[in-house]
């Protein structure tokens, strides 16, 4: 267990490092995990989204359910996608995309990113009952989560130096394949009772995954951690909006 719960301290901030003492091996392994911590976050903000949807308007009650979110993960995932828009929207070739995106500062892409990321989030979660968009993050969390941790199998890492978290991600053989795909697969069935149609809702993911790492491998050879963080929003983000398509056109 100590190979999920280092990826619960990667991805969260409780602190369960106080309890255990995950060693290297246990970080570089924990993405078979990745899914099985988007339970925990996706269930915290599904929970979030039901609560406040019971006391305040939408709009606000998605604002409240997605301040939770980032309060659990330290906003890990977002900065990754700043870095990642930063780094992708600079231009230039693998050297200069890689400084950019190590930089710790925020650039106008980074900025830009987050602000559309966050208006078409709450947009789509807020037009959606709250049991509705509780089913749906609780699906997405995970499924884009599994769609991340698809770049540590096939890609490598691109920086030569390795990681600045000195972590190295090992590929999975198929037996943690197949449990980290039933782990992303599994939160889909609360939202397929409401319309079995919401299954093809992840193709939408699937795909933005794909395109992404045929970018990521032409520009820079690979993935990194912001690579990893910007994919899974990137594919959370694409599988809500073919939910909220389906439910529109239904």
């Amino acid at each position: 267990m100590k190979k999920f719960a280092a990826a619960v301290i990667l991805f969260t901030r409780l602190p369960l490092w106080r309890l255990v003492s995950p060693s290297q091996e246990d970080y570089s392994d924990a993405v078979v995990f990745w899914p099985l911590v988007g339970w925990l976050t996706g269930g915290v903000t599904a929970l979030a989204l039901i609560g406040f949807g019971t006391v305040l308007p939408a709009f606000p009650a998605v604002i409240c359910a997605l301040l939770v979110r980032v309060l659990l993960t330290g906003a890990l995932h977002e900065d990754g996608l700043a870095d990642y828009c930063d780094g992708f929207g600079c231009g230039g070739g693998k050297e200069k995309i890689l400084a950019v995106m190590k930089d710790s500062h925020i650039g106008t892409y980074g900025v830009i990113g987050l602000i559309f990321y966050f208006l078409l989030l709450v947009s789509l979660l807020a037009s959606f009952p709250p049991f509705v968009a509780a089913c749906a993050i609780f699906a997405a969390d995970p499924f884009g989560k599994l769609c991340a941790g698809q770049l540590t199998n096939f890609l490598q890492y691109a920086r030569p130096e390795g990681a600045k978290n000195r972590i190295s991600y090992s590929r999975m053989g198929w037996g943690k394949l197949i449990f980290q795909i039933v782990c992303g697969v599994l939160p889909l069935f609360p939202l397929l009772a409401l319309n079995p149609l919401f299954a093809f809702a992840a193709i939408a993911p699937v795909i933005a995954g794909l395109f992404l790492a045929s970018m990521m491998w032409r520009k820079i050879g690979g993935y990194t951690g912001d690579c990893c963080g910007a994919t899974f929003l990137i594919c959370e983000l694409s599988m809500l909006i073919a939910i909220s398509a389906i439910a529109y056109c239904r």
